[in-house]
């Protein structure tokens, strides 16, 4: 027979019991019918009947409970409803109405099996009592045969429907036990363990998630008081609630966090939702749905850490820092100074040692800063290799001296991956006077900090109000030339490059102006720092780019620039710009040019910054015919690596290495080792800033093949080299 649960053993031990009291009830029956009834020798039969009667009674008593889960327990009883057949038949043949008493008996019999057995079994009892009865047709007299064909069809019909009752009984336990299954599935899983409590704070019911949620299982939880198993620092606040709950409306709920004893003897921190389900007569208990929100709760305080302290440092961050300077600025009884800490180059240990090595400085610097400042002063890691200090009640000496402090330092050595690296920084120094705002003091210490870098870096500087009439200036300035660009008011200016042998114009380097409509002709170095800054750069040195291509074209058409090539420099931005190549490959078709004419000049810093992406950038560009030139070779990290490394074509010798090439012998050494250098690799060389004759005499000499410089002609406007050009047309022509 199948095991049963508990809910089914309480209906066995009702039945049982009932059972039980119907046996009894019958045979004390029969003890008082044989006393009454059966002849004076015979009678003796009632009392061991009646001792049966009552001897059944002590079966009532047995813990039915626990052992009806027992299957062989369950046999047994039907072998005891088996038995009660042979007895009555035994009864109905002594006795003279034993045929009448035993039909009721054996249908009270099959009815009760049938509330507990399968219906094999209630067919198999109610066959054997329909036997029975028919066993006993001979002893009775005068009885019809249409009586005992009706009496055994009650009899049939008794068993037929206790039968299907069984059967039906068997369905809907079934059933019963699938819902209790998946339910049980349900709340095994579930993240939420729900746990009844009593009036008297007893756990009446734990769900089996119980296991998951606090690791006991259910039934160690159950029977327990929830005192027990709640936090000593939450007790008091626990019976709070449970009062109220109690208390509180039928159906009313409520939410509160607490802490529950684990079976470990850790603390789970939960969120308990309680319901009032006191005045339900099936539960009679607050039931409370509970969730683990640990990892929630670690989560929050970790989120809350981040919103304020620095990862990496453990500094406090931007956010914090904020909140402290606005406090401190709006606070108008102290003097609150700034201190913006920049470190220096700090790129270039990103670049060279990797993020794992600038990882590592920040948080040395970090430490060094920290020794440095006052316990009450406030220092933060605003992001990236910016800091800040807070600093309250100190006047601008002390500040100053701060400052002085850090930055010694920040001089010493650090260790990084075996070799030591020496740091420097800037610091911006800015004091709250005349109700300063906290964005204000902000700005000012951020403008005292550029200063600085502009000072040459490794220093301090102090704000003063001229700062920022010199970034109001640079605003300006950058809105002017956004109009200029739109306005036209940019113009190009040509250089003469020459060929020293033959002293004859062979290409013009592109020169950008600005016509500014106040202050005149400007040169690049009145603007082309900004624009660089500001990003205008980009959109400026396209347009000079497809102004010159165009400019060529014109003077080609005009007859007289037949193998002239075209210079144009490139900013490190513009090198850095994604379109550049598309910016060049369209000026080169919008002019019709030959890309082969076209010479794009660039510095050795800007290749040095990223070689390999230079590389990539230079050889995307020479693959559309463009010549390229170093400008400026001599005053960067001149190296022999990457002239063999990028496909360049021209050398420009820098004008401080020909301003005294024929008097000094240094310059004169130089110059004779970068032109064997350059015609050892094939790249043509190219001096600037020729002067004098004595220069242009000695650069011929020692091979230099070009040359530019006022002693060929200043920068000037197309119209001045187009004339120019023809006079060199016209002196050709005269030789030929």
């Amino acid at each position: 027979m199948p095991g049963i649960d508990d809910h089914e053993a309480e209906f066995w031990v009702r039945q049982i019991r009932l059972g039980v009291l119907i046996a009894v009830i019958i045979t004390l029956l029969g003890a008082v019918h044989v006393a009454v009834n059966w002849v004076d020798g015979q009678r003796w039969w009632a009392a061991p009947m009646a001792v049966a009667g009552l001897s059944q009674s002590l079966i009532w008593l047995l813990p039915w409970r626990r052992l009806v889960h027992s299957a062989r327990v369950r046999a047994g009883l039907f072998g005891w409803w088996l038995a009660q057949i042979p007895l009555l038949c035994f009864f109905a043949y002594v006795d003279v109405y034993g045929a009448v008493l035993y039909l009721p008996c054996v249908m009270l019999m099959v009815v009760t099996a049938g509330a507990l057995f399968p219906p094999a079994m209630v067919v198999g009892l109610g066959v054997l009592s329909l036997a029975g009865f028919l066993a006993l047709l001979p002893t009775g007299t005068g009885v019809s045969a249409v009586l005992v064909a009706g009496l055994a069809s009650v009899m049939a019909f008794v068993v037929a429907v206790s039968a299907v009752i069984a059967h039906n009984r068997r369905r809907m336990d079934d059933r019963r036990r699938s819902a209790e299954r998946r339910t049980g599935a349900l709340l095994q899983n579930s993240p939420e363990a729900v746990i009844a409590i009593g009036r008297d704070g007893e756990v009446t019911y734990a769900s089996p998630s119980a296991q998951t949620v606090l690791g006991h299982p259910a039934a160690a939880v159950t029977g327990e008081l929830l005192s027990s198993l709640v936090h000593p620092e939450d007790l008091a606040r626990m019976r709070t609630w449970m009062a109220a709950l109690r208390s509180s409306p039928a159906g009313a709920t409520d939410e509160a966090e607490t802490r529950l004893r684990r079976a470990d003897g850790s603390w789970a921190v939960l969120d308990a939702i309680g319901t009032n389900c006191l005045h339900d007569p099936d539960l009679e208990a607050v039931v409370i749905s509970i969730r683990d929100i640990g990892a929630r709760k670690a989560l929050e305080e970790q989120l809350s850490r981040q919103a304020f302290t620095d990862p990496l440092t453990g500094l406090s961050n931007r956010a914090l820092f904020r909140d402290r300077l606005e406090h401190a600025t709006a606070r108008r009884d102290a003097g609150v100074t700034l201190l913006l800490i920049d470190l220096d180059d700090f790129k270039d240990v990103n670049d060279n040692l990797g993020h794992s090595a600038g990882d590592e400085l920040l948080t040395s610097v970090a430490g060094r800063l920290r020794s440095g400042v006052r316990p009450g002063d406030t220092l933060a890691r605003l992001g990236g290799d910016e800091f800040a200090v807070l600093i309250e009640s100190m006047d601008g000496r002390d500040a100053s001296a701060t400052a002085e402090r850090l930055l010694t330092e920040l001089r010493r050595p650090i260790e990084l991956g075996g070799c030591d690296i020496r740091c420097t920084a800037s610091i911006g120094v800015a004091a709250a006077v005349g109700g300063v705002t906290a964005e204000e003091l902000l700005r000012n210490a951020d403008l005292a900090m550029y200063a600085a870098k502009r000072q040459g870096r490794n220093a301090y500087a102090v704000f003063d109000e001229a700062m920022y009439a010199s970034v109001i200036n640079e605003a300006r300035q950058r809105m002017e030339m956004e109009r200029a660009l739109a306005e036209e008011q940019f113009v190009v200016h040509y250089q003469p490059v020459v060929d020293l042998p033959h002293q004859r114009v062979t290409g013009v380097e592109a020169l950008v102006r600005w016509q500014h409509p106040e202050r005149g002709l400007l040169a690049p170095n009145h603007f082309i720092d900004n624009a660089e800054e500001s990003g205008l750069i980009v959109p400026l040195g396209r347009w000079v780019l497809q102004e010159a291509c165009h400019q060529l074209a014109r003077w080609q058409a005009d007859g007289y620039a037949e193998g002239l090539t075209m210079n144009v420099n490139l900013s490190a931005r513009q090198f850095q710009y994604a379109g550049l190549v598309g910016d060049v490959r369209d000026a080169i078709a919008s002019s019709g040019v030959e890309a082969g004419l076209l010479t794009l000049e660039l510095t050795e810093s800007m290749l040095l910054q990223d070689i390999d992406a230079a590389s990539e950038t230079l050889h995307a560009l020479r693959r559309l015919g463009v010549h390229l030139a170093i400008d400026d070779f001599g005053t960067g990290y001149s190296s022999l690596n990457y002239l063999k490394r990028l496909p360049v074509d021209v050398i420009k010798i820098d004008r401080a290495f020909i301003a005294e090439v024929a008097t000094d012998a240094g310059d004169k050494t130089l110059v004779d080792a970068v032109v064997t250098l350059s015609r050892a690799l094939s790249l043509k060389t190219v001096a600037e800033g020729i002067e004098t004759d004595d220069q242009q005499a000695m650069l011929h000499l020692l091979g230099c093949e070009y040359g530019q410089g006022y002693l060929f002609g200043r920068p000037a406007g197309p119209e001045a080299i187009a004339s120019l050009l023809r006079e060199h047309a016209e002196v050709s022509s005269l030789h030929t």
